[in-house]
């Protein structure tokens, strides 16, 4: 084995060896702007300077006890951070890892795989134990600070030199690729699980604001509200053949008279993001983690002015959206009794009936959240009968498959949404002596491997359109379309919306009265009809 007394030296090989095994996204991207054969100099400084900037940082938090551990550890997040960057050109910033938290078991299983293991095996395992056993001497306090200085002095004083030394070059790749540095292992994966911890738990203690205190409903009103929200998971809209796609994914939708709203955009592209975003009365612009998790949301608003809120879910969980709220889990076949190789979105239907029966007064909001195209075993996602376009991609690897299997993998799930969607609507046309509505819209997108990228979770700064880009269908009963100016809706229903509409339109839907309701972000407020 080779000898190794310093911790010094053994700082530097770890660093060397994650610069140099676990930076494939960041090599990939960088080389993309500047490709190596035009620009060999730049970024061998680069490659030289990032491997040094690590070293810095090992130095700084390295000590007689910790340098082992903390060498082991920034290996493992290296490790999985380089896998999945590399895999499916992720970015695993302080979203991406709220998201990994927050996601349930069954899900972070659809990720294994054998290059995981290989993975793992070669950039974790193998150095770690090479590390473990390494024996090292220290000398004394004085003489291992005079030895951490050295290094560290030697390492900023090159990383100067070239930086200066390549000043144009530099001056431009900080001042134009910002986001490069995304894709830097490890240390934006430790600058962000910082972040997050940050945020999740040190965060200042704010209390709990309840908000739109003056929310209510007029009584009398002749008809009780029945209203179905569903929370689509992982929808792109251009997969929709109501948005004009070529394979006909919305067969049963586009036989329903549904409105449809083509030009939705999601709040972020992560679950853990874009459901808050979604039933919060917080713009876009205004968002922030903290002060949502700590307001009263919609449901919050619907429940405390009579409304009955249902929250049924067949994903991870609500994101702390229906904390307040009846909620049931449909991911077990103890609830949901359609289960197979996992339990399917149609399962959440199971006695919504008896439900609707059982509350005989007050208005009634259903959130169906689905599982949808969750990837990236997008193949798992819908039941076998549902296999319409082949072949598809049968493996959470989706660098194995071709891009024709990966689509038609993804579009059977769409297939199957627009199959539950129509079961939706049908459950609500049995219950005509409601005023009912459908509201569909998915919480972001999803990327198929356009430009090398797969998933979802990319930074406001990065995401492509794919991420963004959301489908949304209404339906309306019979005694709500004559509230409304139905065609004029649907005339202007190509125009541009968020999801920021969408709780304002909710409250719409309920005649909420509230200084807390905006009538500008209310899709239908234009277009309602006077009353006589």
């Amino acid at each position: 084995m080779l000898k190794i007394r310093q911790q010094t030296l053994l700082i530097f090989l770890v660093a060397l060896w994650i610069g140099l095994f676990s930076n494939n996204a960041f090599f990939k991207h960088l080389f993309e702007i500047y490709p190596f054969s035009d620009n060999i100099i730049f970024d061998i400084t680069v490659i030289i300077n990032s491997i040094l900037f690590m070293n810095l940082v090992f130095l700084l938090f390295s000590s007689k006890y910790t340098t082992k551990p903390l060498l082991i550890l920034m290996l493992l997040t290296a490790a999985f951070s380089n896998y999945f960057m590399t895999t499916y050109d992720v970015v695993i910033d302080h979203s991406m890892i709220e998201n990994a938290v927050e996601t349930s078991m069954k899900e972070s299983l659809d990720l294994f795989s054998l290059n995981m293991v290989l993975y793992i095996l070669f950039l974790f395992v193998l150095p770690s134990i090479f590390i473990y056993f390494t024996p090292l001497q220290f000398g004394s306090l004085k003489m291992e600070l005079k030895r951490k200085a050295q290094s560290f002095i030697l390492s900023l004083l090159v990383i100067v030199i070239t930086i200066v030394s390549q000043g144009d070059y530099y001056a431009t790749f900080f001042r134009e690729h910002k986001q490069i540095r995304y894709y830097a292992t490890p240390t934006f994966q430790i600058y962000s699980v910082k972040k997050f911890i940050k945020e999740k738990y040190f965060h200042k203690s704010v209390e709990f604001q309840h908000v739109a205190m003056d929310a209510k409903i007029d009584e009398p009103i002749p008809e009780r509200e029945l209203i179905v929200m569903v929370v689509g998971e992982t929808a792109r809209a251009d997969r929709f053949s109501l948005n004009g796609y070529a394979k006909q994914t919305n067969p049963l939708l586009e036989q329903e008279d549904i409105i449809n709203f083509p030009q939705v955009s999601s709040c972020g592209t992560a679950t853990a993001k874009s459901v808050p975003c979604m039933f919060s009365l917080t713009q876009k612009k205004d968002y922030d983690s903290t002060a949502v998790r700590n307001t009263d949301n919609v449901l919050d608003i619907l429940k405390r002015s009579g409304v009955n809120v249902l929250w049924r879910d067949n994903n991870s969980d609500s994101k702390g959206v229906a904390l307040r709220v009846d909620y049931e889990d449909f991911q077990s076949s103890d609830t949901n009794p359609i289960c197979d190789i996992e339990c399917r979105d149609e399962g959440m239907l199971s006695g919504l009936q008896e439900y609707i029966n059982t509350h005989p007064k007050g208005d009634i909001m259903i959130v169906l959240h689905q599982m949808g195209n969750h990837g990236p075993a997008y193949y798992k996602r819908y039941p076998k009968r549902f296999e319409k376009f082949t072949p598809v991609c049968t493996t959470n690897q989706l660098e194995e498959c071709s891009k024709e299997e990966i689509d038609n993998a993804y579009d059977n799930a769409i297939l199957y949404t627009d199959y539950f969607l129509k079961k939706v609507i049908d459950l609500l046309k049995r219950n005509n002596d409601f005023e009912t509505a459908m509201v569909y819209m998915s919480d972001h997108g999803e990327s198929l491997g356009e430009h090398g990228i797969y998933l979802h979770g990319m930074p406001d700064l990065l995401a492509p359109i794919e991420q963004t880009h959301v489908p949304s269908v209404l339906w309306f009963g019979d005694k709500v379309k004559g509230e409304l100016k139905v065609d004029e809706l649907k005339a202007n229903s190509k125009n541009s919306y968020s999801q920021d509409n969408l709780s304002h339109t909710l409250l719409g839907l309920f005649e909420v009265q509230s200084e807390y309701y905006k009538k500008e972000l209310d899709i239908l407020e234009p277009f309602r009809k006077e009353e006589d």
